[in-house]
């Protein structure tokens, strides 16, 4: 089981001192044993501008990928290693299709993997540890722990090839085409 990430939340109090409004383990945990990756949902804004007087958790009950229009969140999500994976690739590839993302164009059918998918969102990608590979149409992307990725909407997925756990914290942007 992945370590649990600690949230820490700041907002005003009622005379506009800055305050702690949370700090606890992130409560919003998904373990996918399908796709050995487990999803720990740390915000989630509905709006743009985002608003920054939030004082209720947003993201309690929050499942899927893409944010909502005009939104943005923030997750982080820590993949197992290939070979530690148990399901196969049928099975893999209908639990994408349940999280409500799908590949596009030529590899639409038979993706070259079963976690092949796009959102329309602009993610910021930033991987914390481990090393992981981003599939894309026709490239593999080898990436370390400090590297970053600005991904534009494009098919992928993510692969660890290696034999420990990566984390990655993301930040998905509702996007326009």
């Amino acid at each position: 089981m992945p370590s649990r990430i600690r949230r820490v939340v700041t907002g005003k109090d009622a005379n506009g001192k800055a305050v702690v409004l949370m700090d606890s383990p992130a409560p919003n945990v998904r373990v996918r044993k399908e796709t050995g990756a487990t999803a720990t949902f740390l915000w989630l804004t509905d709006s743009m501008p985002a608003a920054i007087a939030e004082t209720t958790d947003p993201i309690a009950q929050r499942g899927g990928i893409a944010p909502p229009p005009n939104g943005t969140v923030f997750r982080v999500v820590e993949f197992a290693p290939e070979r530690d994976i148990q399901a196969d690739y049928q099975t893999r590839l209908e639990h994408t299709k349940e999280l409500g993302i799908e590949a596009e164009g030529a590899t639409r059918d038979r993706p070259r993997h079963p976690g092949m998918h796009r959102t329309r969102t602009l993610d910021y990608a930033v991987i914390l540890s481990g090393e992981i590979d981003m599939l894309l149409d026709d490239t593999d992307v080898h990436l370390n722990a400090g590297d970053v990725v600005i991904q534009q909407g494009t098919n992928h997925a993510w692969v660890n090839r290696g034999h420990a756990p990566c984390k990655v914290a993301f930040i998905l942007i509702d996007a326009k085409e």
